[in-house]
């Protein structure tokens, strides 16, 4: 079994396989986008779009809006007047009476965010925060310490401490979050909306990685088998690979569906109610819309992935060479799940709206925050632009490749694939 001839098929495998130019290639290049990966979701991560704000800070007791702006001033981001604070102190009464006023001014830009502190912080540390941005944790992070410090020192003064007390005092502020959108009311933010972004990024990644795998791996069955020549004996490669694509592009739309079904039948009907720490502000023609633009970018994917199984006879030669694919699913996937920091940085902003990363950022984002019209709408547009863009050259790579067989071509001879006149 081992034998002489044996060594020589290895011999021959180990020459083609590792002194390959693909195989050092991708040896070097692989090890190097997982550690750029890597790095860039740490960048993601501790990237701070909140280098300015402006916020309103209104309390229940002066005691607390003295303490509180005491401590402010103590934060560099205020000292240098990166953070526009300003202060006052009324009653919850007086404060429900002038939000309509204080909500113009945050739908309008003019306010970042407003807290109030009303007079059971003192006991439970739980403040309101009003923005278009509720779930905007690196802003959190910044304002909850100096709250905690002035409400700290406020429980304590004068006191001696028991259990209880310390067991306050370890305790760090919390935030109940209220979404502020035009014509809507004021509603509550819990941490539903959160769970239900990054269930739409993991299954919109998923799907479109599954689907661009079987299909890549269909085609190469079909070459492989020749069954492809019998179909071009009776259609031509444009409606092939277009019947194919499309096909799909239905299955995998069909399989979102029935995924997003339980959030359709959630939202649709009142049979169930949720906690309130997990309510979801999300509306059927919003998942309407995660299904059409998920199906055009899909349809781009796959014409992607059929043109690169039309290259190669083998799934060996395919995978190796799909890692740019890849980078188009996984980056706007890691996008996606930084943005539970802060949905409204400039990173998640352009991403939700550009080629390709739109398929999975701005669902993402859409159950974060509200988002205008206009951007929805330039999502979409995008992503028909890309897919009639891209399809014209991935036709003419599909429709050489498929009858091709025996040597793997270059990619400098798929360069030339485009030149060929037919």
């Amino acid at each position: 079994m081992f034998n002489r001839r044996t060594l020589v098929i290895i011999k021959r495998e180990l020459g083609e396989k590792i002194l390959s130019r693909s195989f050092i290639t991708m040896t070097l290049i692989i090890p190097l986008i997982f550690v750029g990966l890597i790095f860039f979701q740490m960048y993601l991560l501790n990237y701070d779009s909140n280098s300015t704000a402006s916020l309103k800070v209104i309390s229940a007791l002066d005691q607390i809006t003295q303490a509180v702006q005491k401590e402010f001033n103590k934060l560099p981001i205020v000292e240098t007047k990166s953070y526009n604070i300003t202060y006052s102190t009324m009653s919850k009464k007086d404060f429900e009476s002038q939000l309509p006023d204080l909500q113009k001014d945050l739908l309008n830009d003019k306010l970042t965010g407003l807290i109030y502190i009303p007079l059971s912080a003192d006991s439970n540390k739980v403040v309101d925060y009003y923005s278009k941005n509720p779930n905007n944790n690196s802003l959190f992070n910044k304002i909850k310490s100096p709250i905690n410090k002035a409400l700290v020192n406020i429980h304590f003064t004068g006191k001696e401490l028991s259990d209880k007390e310390i067991s306050y005092a370890s305790e760090n502020v919390d935030f109940n979050g209220f979404r502020i959108a035009s014509g809507k009311n004021i509603k509550a933010e819990g941490e539903g909306n959160q769970i239900l972004s990054f269930i739409f990024t993991f299954l919109l990644y998923l799907s479109l990685l599954l689907s661009g795998t079987m299909i890549m791996r269909s085609v190469i069955q079909e070459k492989n088998n020749k069954i492809v020549e019998v179909l071009l004996s009776s259609v031509n490669s444009k409606e092939l690979m277009t019947g194919k694509i499309v096909g799909a592009g239905l299955t995998g739309i069909v399989q979102m569906t029935v995924w997003l079904l339980p959030l359709i039948f959630l939202i649709s009907t009142s049979w169930f109610a949720l906690p309130q720490n997990l309510t979801i502000d999300i509306n059927l023609f919003q998942v309407i819309y995660v299904l059409i633009n998920f199906f055009i970018g899909l349809i781009t994917f796959l014409g992607l992935f059929a043109t690169v199984g039309a290259i190669f006879d083998n799934d060996q030669d395919a995978q190796s060479s799909i890692w740019p694919l890849m980078m188009l699913i996984l980056i706007p996937f890691y996008i996606g799940i930084s943005m539970q920091n802060n949905p409204e940085g400039m990173i998640g902003i352009i991403a939700s709206m550009f080629p390709f990363a739109s398929i999975i950022v701005m669902p993402a984002r859409m159950a974060l925050v509200d988002i205008p019209g206009w951007q929805f709408i330039t999502a979409v547009l995008v992503n028909i632009a890309t897919m009639f863009l891209i399809f014209p050259f991935a036709g003419k790579i599909y429709r050489v490749g498929i009858l091709m067989s025996g040597k793997k071509p270059s990619w400098a001879e798929v360069l030339r694939w485009f030149r060929y006149k037919y």
